[in-house]
């Protein structure tokens, strides 16, 4: 399989799950444990098929990598947040709301700057540059497909009447 196939079925995963998140349904939180844990393990599974780590880069990426995953998935959760903030509002979008939805969309970003920039020299320390900037580039474009995914799917904001 290859790099665009795996990366796809990654996105699919998190695309999958995006709705139930982001549905604002009541979910048994034992499905959506499960669900989460696989898309996790897909892409962990990914991480590694295209890493190429030597036994002792493996041992040291991999607790990092968790951490990271673990801060990465907390945005997410909050972007997710967001997005359901926006559909409920969208039919009756004021202002008020709109500069709030901004300014959070805008703090979620900013966090993700700072996160990035805390991992990466710890990414660096554990690996050498070539693979640290490797494996930046591989989460980069799965943020950047599940960015589009999430562009393609929620509407542009609506004029107020």
């Amino acid at each position: 399989m290859n790099v665009k196939s795996k990366v796809t079925l990654v996105l699919m995963g998190l695309v999958l799950i995006w709705p139930f998140l982001a549905s604002g349904q009541d979910k048994p939180a034992d499905t959506m444990k499960f669900v989460v844990e696989m898309i996790r393990a897909d892409k962990k599974l990914f991480i590694a098929e295209n890493m190429q780590f030597t036994e002792t880069e493996a041992k040291a990426f991999w607790p990092v990598y968790e951490q990271y995953q673990d801060e990465l998935f907390l945005l997410r959760e909050r972007l997710v947040k967001l997005i359901d903030d926006y559909a409920a509002s969208y039919e009756k979008m004021t202002n008020d709301t709109a500069k709030r939805l901004l300014d959070e969309l805008m703090t979620i970003e900013s966090l993700g700057l700072k996160l990035r920039q805390a991992y990466f020299p710890r990414f660096r320390d554990v690996l050498p540059d070539v693979k640290a900037v490797r494996y930046f580039q591989i989460e980069n474009k799965i943020n950047a497909a599940l960015t589009y995914e999430l562009a393609a799917k929620i509407p542009l904001i609506k004029y107020p009447k």
